[in-house]
This record gives C-alpha cells, structure tokens and sequence, in this order.
C-alpha cells in the first residue's frame, strides 16, 4: 500500500477552519475516490504545520487520483494561509490497538531495509509495552532515502512521558540504518480515517 502526505506551513489562527475543511470536504471526497483507504490529519496548534495522509491501494491508482485532487490540496494551502510540500511513501509497516488523539512523528535518514527490520524486530515490541501507546506506523520514500515514523498515543500526558524512551528507539533505528535524525515533530491527531490493515 502507499500513501501520499501534504505538510502544510499555515497559520495557527487557521487551524480550525482546515479541519472544518477536511471534515466536511477533502474526507468525504477522498471517501469517494477509487483506490482510496482514508485520509488522517495531524495539526500543532502553536506552529500552524499540519500533515493530511491519505492511504492508496498500490502506487498506480495514487498516482491516478494526482490530477484531480490537485486543486482540493490547493484549497486546503489557501485555507490554511501558507506553503505545503506533497511527498509520496510506501506503506512498510502499520501496527494498530486503538485510535489515540496525539502523535509524534520522525524523519529518519538512512538503510531503508535496515531501519524496517529494527523498527518491526525491536521497537514495536518495546512500544506496546510503553504506557498509553495507541499505533505505530512505519512510511518509506526510497527516491530519497526517507523513513517516516508516526507513533499515537491515548493522550498527550502519555505521548510526553514516553519521550526519553522513544529518544533511544530513535537514535537506535538511525544507527543500525547507518543514518541520522532529520526531524521530529508531535501532534494532535484531528482527523482519524485512515483504513490500512495490520501490515506488522
């Protein structure tokens, strides 16, 4: 399965009104595409960046919906007032209890392969015993090189407290894929409707 993420730079004063938008346009829009598997929404509040995620059966049919769902990301860029940047993954790994209402996300650079084999052998393990975990997720980009990590969690208290252990899995998974940290970013999770099935 692949997925495509638009990350939007808006402005804080807008947040509400992107989600307004996603409930009750780009969701059932998406809902209605061919090959389509739902559609998340990620927001801070503070910085105004948001990630909207929708999930596609295989790369042909995400690639095919590109054309009409272009001026449906434009409008969320205006609504939210700033830039976004569309990146498409491949689906590696998606491990789910229950829906949280946070998540934190992070950007590692390095051995796809590598990292995956670490992410689903050693971290998903130690995740599901950390207090308040919810889902896992594990996005690769292998053009450049890219995993996406996305963990959930039940509340905010959880996803804070679980920081220092999830600080070693991350540098664990950067160092057995020969690569580095780029970026680590936590969320409320505004819009829940992704339907990918356990790939564990």
């Amino acid at each position: 399965m692949y997925a495509r993420s638009t990350t939007f730079q808006g402005r804080p004063a807008n947040i509400d009104a992107g989600i307004t938008f996603v409930n009750s346009e780009a969701g059932p829009m998406l809902d209605q595409t061919e090959g389509c598997r739902g559609l998340s929404m990620l927001v801070d509040r503070e910085t105004g960046q948001c990630i909207a995620t929708s999930s596609w059966d295989d790369e042909a049919t995400m690639r095919a919906s590109d054309e009409r769902l272009r001026p449906l990301r434009d409008r969320g860029r205006d609504i939210l007032g700033g830039t976004m940047q569309v990146d498409e993954w491949e689906i590696e790994v998606m491990h789910r209890t229950h829906h949280g209402e946070c998540c934190r996300v992070s950007w590692v650079q390095g051995d796809l392969d590598a990292m995956t084999e670490t992410f689903r052998v050693g971290i998903l393990p130690e995740l599901e015993q950390t207090p308040g975990f919810c889902s896992a997720s594990l996005l690769l980009n292998r053009s450049t090189g890219l995993g996406c990590a996305t963990t959930a969690w039940e509340t905010r208290a959880a996803m804070e407290a679980s920081r220092s252990a999830t600080d070693e899995m991350r540098k664990r998974a950067a160092s057995d894929a020969g690569g580095e940290i780029v970026d680590v970013h936590e969320f409320d999770l505004a819009y829940a409707h992704l339907h990918v099935p356990e790939m564990a």
